[in-house]
């Protein structure tokens, strides 16, 4: 399938419904924490995995996430970070600039970032744990990319399908994505009627029996 028809149909989901789909086809992907860091737009793209870990000795090294960012040749890019030490920054103004510069959709970072004004001044999302001014500068390093990493609980494959909006982030598997796209939809679909079916008087018990959910999944 065309991954641009692919990122429009997840895109005009929400997490909320991704991670209903992910539910009933029980696999695992929704996460926890991971928030919008300013009131930033929905992110929907694909995963560039970097592991981040201490830094164990003073030598001097490339800043972390840089090399990825200097790498990524497409648009469909979000940067997906895991290993953030508690505290310590993740994520930058400088490093932003950088990302906005190369088209990356945005940051999810299971971890913390700085300088988040800088983000937020050219319109660049940050989705993670929260925000510090303490710099990674001598304490946190990159150790990986491309690889798989987990990010609050969940492991997460380069080139996996990324969702985050205001209820947090959420992550696809790149070989299930059609599976979780067309569930989706019909879940979207079965909601939209259930919230017209409250609004005309319908019993909101009737409405959100737990069978009326059951019959999502049918075809």
């Amino acid at each position: 399938m065309n991954q641009t028809f692919i990122l429009e149909r997840l895109a005009s989901l929400d997490t909320n419904t991704v991670s209903d789909a992910l539910d009933f086809l029980g696999l695992p992907g929704a996460t926890y924490g991971l928030r919008p860091l300013w009131d930033c737009p929905k992110i929907v793209g694909r995963a560039s995995t970097i592991q981040l870990g201490p830094k164990a000795d003073a030598k001097p090294t490339v800043h972390l996430i840089s090399p990825v960012i200097d790498a990524v040749a497409s648009d469909d890019r979000v940067l997906v970070i895991a290993g953030g030490v508690e505290g310590i920054s993740c994520w930058g103004d400088i490093l932003a600039n950088a990302a906005t510069s190369r088209k990356v959709r945005g940051s999810v970072i299971d971890g913390l970032s700085r300088d988040i004004e800088g983000s937020e001044s050219i319109g660049y999302p940050v989705y993670g744990r929260g925000i510090t001014m303490i710099s990674a500068r001598n304490r946190v390093i990159q150790i990986d990319s491309g690889k798989p990493v987990q990010m609050a609980g969940v492991t997460v494959r380069e080139n996996d399908y990324v969702i985050a909006d205001r209820c947090g982030a959420v992550f696809v598997p790149a070989d299930r994505i059609e599976d979780v796209l067309d569930l989706g939809e019909r879940i979207a679909r079965r909601q939209d009627g259930m919230v017209a079916a409250v609004r005309t008087g319908r019993s909101v018990a009737e409405v959100m029996h737990d069978k009326e959910f059951e019959a999502i999944a049918a075809r």
